[in-house]
């Protein structure tokens, strides 16, 4: 059994037939994640869990989703696309400027803080052609990881 983060979600691997892999899900997944609204055929972030042999790049992500945020804005800018995501308020503490989040199992930083709980991130074209995070649009429902070591940090304090 391996763990796979399938849109930043940690899933367990119940099955492998040929290129496909089969996961359970159960109904508290399903609610406080966006996979419940997946359909055949939907693309997804696929990412393989983390061998104790391999090298770090990004952030740690455990695939241990806080909740859904939501894009409440795009901007396509020369080079770069902006997505601004709403979260709930009750995370403004663990989100900060220049610091590590990620979206849909994308490890990212935020570029910018708005208003009570909402962000944003800047996306750079490799991260367009290696992720899903290109097809966003406003209204979409994106799974949300903040910083695990920030929240270690604060109830430590």
């Amino acid at each position: 059994m391996e763990s796979v983060a399938v849109n930043g979600v940690c899933l367990t691997v119940v099955s492998i037939r040929g290129s496909m892999l089969e996961f359970e899900m159960v109904s508290q997944t399903q609610r406080l994640t966006s996979l419940g609204s997946l359909r055949v055929g939907s693309c997804v972030n696929l990412e393989p869990s983390l061998s104790l042999r391999d090298r770090l790049n990004g952030h740690w992500l455990l695939g241990h989703i806080d909740g859904v945020g939501e894009v409440i804005q795009r901007r396509q800018k020369p080079g770069e696309l902006v997505l601004t995501i709403q979260v709930p308020v009750s995370w403004k503490k663990w989100i900060v400027a220049k610091g590590s989040i990620a979206v849909d199992g994308v490890s990212l930083t935020v570029g910018q803080l708005h208003g009570k709980a909402a962000f944003s991130v800047y996306l750079i074209p490799e991260t367009l052609r290696q992720t899903t995070l290109g097809d966003r649009r406003v209204g979409d429902r994106l799974n949300i990881e903040t910083d695990y070591l920030a929240k270690l940090v604060r109830k430590a304090l």
